[in-house]
């Protein structure tokens, strides 16, 4: 089976926390990452860019007449990529440093790994993702 037949399984029988929560441990991991190097140096700015990004997105879907979650939940989401946007700007200007973000992310990872353990798959076994991880 190839790489990408096993990433199409995997995203078919993932719910979407097990989704959220597989992009968050990414960007995450690559804002860690991103903490080691100059704020011009390439990796820097994508790890930034892409962490905001993905805030933009949750954002934008939290706006949307169609999503299902509460509206206090929903807005807490909006408020919070704001926020995301604005530190971002901060980072990118030299005035903060990525470990707000890095935390916030943290939380949310946190809550939908919770999450995640309490909703059954929509297909076949789920591998267990241990909260205990380092990101």
């Amino acid at each position: 089976m190839s790489y990408q037949a096993y990433q199409k399984v995997q995203r078919d029988s993932d719910n979407p926390s097990e989704t959220e929560y597989r992009v968050f441990v990414q960007v995450t991991r690559a804002l860690q990452d991103a903490r080691e190097l100059k704020r011009f140096d390439p990796a820097f700015i994508k790890a930034l860019d892409w962490n905001r990004r993905l805030w933009s997105t949750l954002a934008t879907d939290c706006g949307l007449p169609g999503n299902k979650l509460p509206n206090e939940t929903r807005a807490g989401i909006i408020s919070l990529a704001m926020w995301v946007s604005r530190h971002s700007t901060q980072v990118a200007r030299g005035k903060a440093d990525l470990d707000p973000l890095i935390s916030v992310n943290r939380s949310i990872m946190t809550g939908l790994n919770n999450q995640s353990r309490q909703t059954p798959p929509k297909a076949g076994p789920v591998q267990d993702v241990s909260a205990d991880q380092t990101f």
